[in-house]
């Protein structure tokens, strides 16, 4: 049987390694050491390098920031973006790791528990594709769906949440003279904070003079879409879906999100970026399922 090119490979410690034809280009961390899962690296097609890194490069209070990682400052009166309190984020289980030429897909479920109570107050269900682009490019698909414990929960009004991004220092306008760009043109955090746009991309050189970046891309089918910026040119982006107004998860209709990372070569192309836009736009989204056979319980697949 011909081996898959995209491979999910479970490592020690807690961790998944994502491979595109036997070279990782991701990992995801969920172990209970961390006050929450996070992905890290993601490797840069051009460098081979990560495109994200573990905390701010100038400031001790940040390590929260987790390269790419879920948190939210202000969830029912309760800080899960802070490393100050005993709010955490935990994975208690995955539902499936799929295999394939196309994609692989981790599919998990996370509980956010207040520190107080063994009960979670939410249950998220994460479905992450990794699927290979052109000369290297990964792409990152990000399908989520937040459902309270009881009847409904909120992620009150906050710049902070709830998928968010700290790219490496290289890349960053401040540290490394990396560009942040807007789908709408714009350049700089000084004229796109809190600002709307479809898509957000972050470039610049990386050592062996290596241009490359990240495009982030915000679903249309997100609530509040164009999805109003959380940037900073020190280095991170969040598409900030509760900067506007919070958001109301409830047991008969929970809060789904969709988001994508594409790590590219060379520096942005808005053409090519309006593409891949327009491509997520019209894609299935993504679904645990039953698995079919009695050696396992659940399969991950595209909406059909």
């Amino acid at each position: 049987m011909p081996h898959p090119r995209c491979v999910l490979l479970p490592l020690p410690d807690h961790q998944i390694a994502a491979e595109i034809d036997g070279v990782e280009r991701l990992r995801w961390h969920f172990g209970p050491q961390y006050p929450r899962p996070f992905f890290y690296p993601f490797l840069g097609p051009a460098s081979g390098r990560s495109l994200t890194r573990m905390g701010h490069p100038g400031a001790q209070n940040h390590d929260h920031h987790r390269s790419i990682w879920f948190a939210h400052a202000k969830a029912f009166g309760i800080d899960f973006w802070s490393e100050n309190t005993k709010a955490r984020i935990e994975q208690p289980f995955w539902f499936a790791l799929e295999d394939g030429d196309d994609e692989a897909i981790l599919a998990v479920r996370l509980h956010w528990k207040d520190g107080h109570d063994p009960k979670p107050l939410v249950e998220q269900d994460l479905l992450a594709a990794i699927r290979p682009g052109p000369e290297k490019e990964t792409f990152l698909e990000i399908h989520t769906t937040f459902r309270p414990v009881s009847e409904q929960f909120e992620f009150q009004k906050s710049n902070f949440g709830l998928f968010a991004v700290r790219v490496a220092k290289p890349i960053s306008g401040f540290f490394g003279g990396g560009t942040l760009t807007s789908s709408t043109g714009a350049v700089g955090e000084p004229d796109i904070f809190g600002k709307p746009a479809r898509w957000m991309d972050y470039s610049g050189e990386q050592p062996g003079s290596h241009r490359e970046g990240i495009t982030y891309y915000d679903h249309p089918s997100n609530p509040g879409h164009p999805s109003s910026w959380h940037v900073r040119e020190d280095g991170w982006m969040c598409a900030s879906v509760c900067m506007q107004n919070g958001r109301t998860t409830t047991r008969r209709e929970p809060l789904t999100l969709r988001y994508l990372l594409q790590a590219h070569a060379g520096t942005l192309d808005p053409k090519r970026a309006e593409t891949v836009f327009t491509e997520f736009a019209q894609r299935p989204g993504l679904e645990v399922v039953k698995a079919p056979t009695k050696n396992r319980q659940y399969g991950a697949r595209r909406l059909s």
